[in-house]
Formats: structure tokens, C-alpha cells, sequence
């Protein structure tokens, strides 16, 4: 029987990149198969946003971020800030989601309008091995994670008070902008 997930994103970040960040994923465990399906708007047209589903290890539900959990007082959710609620950074969706190798530059691609469309299909066997090299175990708890956007403009002026490098990509890369906590649905 087919398990449906879904969330829907919400902005983060939005006062710093001047736009709302919306749209939804679909995560479907068919068979053999994770279906995902994501429609993203708002993003800053014309760039790469890494996306990914992030989660805690220890049991805990992942969460959207507000602007209580800005521990710096900076006026912005950051990448440390963010994993604080909504976990670290898991499975990837890009070229090779059951790789889960994180940092490159094979994500969705927003166009003129800042829209964005991706799907892709993981074989179940091969993320849930890597999944638990990683993370100890191969259960993806779907229903505890969150599905995370990011990236703005290199043109966007940052305060040094924002954290997210991650090897050689910085904080325009890593930056939050869209958040959405993943629900099992029941059709």
C-alpha cells in the first residue's frame, strides 16, 4: 500500500530576499520507489536552491522556524538556526537523492519568475542503505521531517552575523527561504 506525504512550504527569510517563498512537496513510498514531486514559487529567479529534507536523529518532529528561534538577533534564520528546529540537513533533492552527497551544484534551477518544478524517482533500497551509513538507521520517518529551499542572490548584502558555509558554498547558497513540515496524508 502506497504511504502519501506532503508539506507545504512556507517563507522563511522572506524581509531579506523581498519575496514569499510557497509551493508544496509530495513524497510517495510506491513499492520500490520514493516518488517526489516539488512546485516551488517566490524563489529568486535565475539561480540554483538546493532543497533537501532535514531532520533530527533522536525521534523528534521537525519544525517550521519563526522569528523566536533567531538566536543571534539578527533578523534572520540561518543555517545553525534552522537545524536547531528543523533538524539537519539528510536526503538531498537533486540528480541523486540515495547518494545524499549535499554539497554540488545539481539542484533545481528557478526560471525568469522565480518558479520551479522537480521530480524524480529513488529507488527505496539503495536511500534507505545510505540512510542508514549515515544516520544509523534505514527508517526515514517521513512524518518527522521538513523540506527546506534555499539561496538568494550573491547581491543580497548578508550581515556578518550570518552562519551556513558549508565547503566551499557560503551563506547565499545555504540561506533558508522556504520551510515546510512533512505530514503523512491519508486520500
Amino acid at each position: 500500500m502506497d504511504r502519501k506525504y506532503r508539506a507545504e512550504i512556507q517563507p522563511v527569510n522572506a524581509e531579506i530576499i523581498g519575496t514569499e517563498v510557497t509551493g508544496y512537496a509530495e513524497l510517495i513510498e510506491q513499492e520500490e520507489l520514493l516518488i517526489i514531486k516539488i512546485e516551488a514559487q517566490g524563489t529568486p529567479p535565475n539561480m540554483m536552491h538546493w532543497s533537501h529534507f532535514h531532520g533530527f536523529t533522536d525521534d523528534r518532529k521537525g519544525k517550521v522556524p519563526t522569528i523566536a528561534d533567531d538566536t543571534n538577533g539578527d533578523g534572520i534564520i540561518d543555517l545553525p538556526e534552522l537545524y536547531a528546529v528543523a533538524g539537519q540537513t539528510m536526503v538531498p533533492f537533486d540528480d541523486a537523492p540515495h547518494n545524499m552527497c549535499i554539497p554540488h551544484d545539481n539542484y533545481p534551477h528557478s526560471d525568469a519568475e522565480g518558479n520551479w518544478s522537480y521530480s524524480y524517482e529513488v529507488p527505496l533500497k539503495d536511500l534507505r542503505a545510505k540512510f542508514k551509513e549515515k544516520f544509523g538507521t534505514d527508517d526515514l520517518q517521513l512524518n518527522k521531517r521538513t523540506v527546506l529551499i534555499h539561496g538568494v542572490p550573491d547581491t543580497i548584502n548578508l550581515p556578518d552575523t550570518v552562519q551556513g558555509t558549508v565547503k566551499e558554498y557560503g551563506p547565499h547558497t545555504t540561506l533558508p527561504i522556504g520551510v515546510g513540515e512533512i505530514e503523512e496524508v491519508n486520500d
